[in-house]
């Protein structure tokens, strides 16, 4: 009642005492050997989450240079040597993500997931705006997943000296992408969709705006129905969707009315102008 500290139970006990109790701990009962091996158990758990995280960010990194060479696509001379290039650096990103599942072998994808999703949404990104420049179309989860099939050998040691080619017995791994890292990945895509309208643009091509105007506004159709029901980081993308479909509708409709009248080498400025107009009508 006077407001002072309460007392524990344990400070009733000298702590003498209690360095004899831990002395007196038989380290080979039962006990003890239950919680040595939960101790390793966790600590190999914490290592292994550890190197996901590791590996999700270089995942993280070479899809995000990938992307930034894609958007090189509108403005080389050789397109086809840009693409090619791109489906290097997703080999070596595929390679990183052969280790991550290597590395899930026997365990639950979903008790790491979250160190693995940040990786797996940029390579989405990435993969499916690879696949809009070549098809003009949108890339499905199950193609996505195909490509993440991988094939190992796994050698048998035996004693036997007569081994023969069945010494080598292929086995695959994969790693799959979540629903919801798909969603999470395409609604980023659309950002970078965003970029190329403006790099179309700046090159004096008027018809692929129209195009993304039509595929943004697709993917914003499909993201609608989700609505509220799905997870709360794709309902939180769904602004920043709104918002670049509205720049990419606002370039269509710059490009429609006042296209005849502006020259192609300041269409660029005028749309960066409107851009920044509809960024400060938003608050942002």
């Amino acid at each position: 009642g006077s407001g002072g500290f309460r007392k524990r139970k344990h400070d009733n006990f000298p702590h003498g005492q209690r360095r004899e109790e831990k002395e007196n701990a038989n380290p080979s009962s039962a006990l003890m050997m239950s919680f040595k091996s939960f101790q390793l158990e966790l600590d190999t758990r914490h290592d292994k989450y550890e190197r996901l995280v590791k590996l999700s960010r270089d995942i993280t990194i070479e899809s995000k240079r990938t992307i930034f060479l894609l958007h090189r696509f509108i403005s080389a001379p050789n397109g086809e040597e840009i693409l090619n290039e791109s489906e290097v650096k997703l080999d070596a990103v595929r390679r990183k993500i052969k280790q991550v599942a290597q590395e899930l072998i026997g365990e639950d994808m979903y008790q790491f997931h979250r160190a693995i999703s940040p990786g797996l949404q940029e390579y989405v990104e990435a993969v499916s705006f690879q696949y809009f420049i070549k098809t003009r179309s949108l890339i499905s989860v199950e193609e996505i997943n195909k490509q993440l099939i991988f094939t190992a050998e796994d050698r048998e040691e035996t004693t036997n000296m007569t081994s023969n080619s069945h010494d080598k017995q292929p086995h695959t791994c994969s790693l799959k992408v979540t629903p919801v890292d798909y969603l999470l990945g395409v609604a980023d895509l659309t950002g970078e969709l965003m970029r190329l309208c403006i790099s179309s643009v700046g090159n004096g091509d008027i018809d692929t705006p129209f195009e993304l105007s039509q595929f943004l506004r697709q993917i914003y159709d499909g993201f609608t129905f989700i609505g509220n029901t799905g997870p709360y980081e794709v309902s939180k993308k769904l602004y920043t969707l709104k918002q670049s479909l509205a720049k990419v509708e606002n370039a269509c409709y710059t490009l429609k009315v006042r296209g005849s009248e502006i020259p192609k080498h300041m269409l660029a400025d005028v749309f960066s102008s409107k851009t920044e107009l509809i960024d400060q009508e938003e608050g942002l």
